[in-house]
């Protein structure tokens, strides 16, 4: 994987972090059947996707995912709820992937961990993949 495409991904994941700190809400997509998944690249377990603003959240509402709507979830319940039992089911979490759905792919605890800081996150650490 090329640099340029990691320091860009890294950039998506501390936006994400940060501008859902700021806001208290965190966006994903979904239909009746639940949320929108895809495969992992890095582990065989699936990728919850997540974004940090609903027009982000909106334009993957197309291809495979045409009838998934933008749903907002209070970060708090993300951070109480959703990342304990994504970790516990053993999934990842994909947080502003691109059109392509390329993102890095994090541990639930290590986002709940960053979003929890009281600092601004310039970029993750070690406990990202690519």
């Amino acid at each position: 994987m090329s640099l340029h495409l990691v320091a860009d991904m890294q950039a998506n994941y501390s936006h994400f972090v940060n501008r859902v700190r700021s806001s208290g809400t965190v966006w994903g997509v979904k239909n009746l059947n639940g949320w929108a998944i895809c495969p992992s690249n890095e582990r065989d377990c699936d990728v919850y996707t997540f974004w940090s603003d609903k027009a982000y959240a909106k334009r993957h509402c197309n291809g495979p995912w045409a009838n998934y709507k933008p749903a907002p979830i209070a970060l708090d319940s993300f951070l109480q709820n959703w990342l304990p039992g994504l970790q516990r089911d053993g999934h990842l979490v994909g947080v502003q992937f691109n059109a392509d759905l390329a993102g890095l792919e994090v541990e639930p605890s290590k986002l709940a961990t960053d979003l929890s800081r009281l600092t601004p996150t310039t970029e993750p650490d070690s406990g990202c993949t690519a």
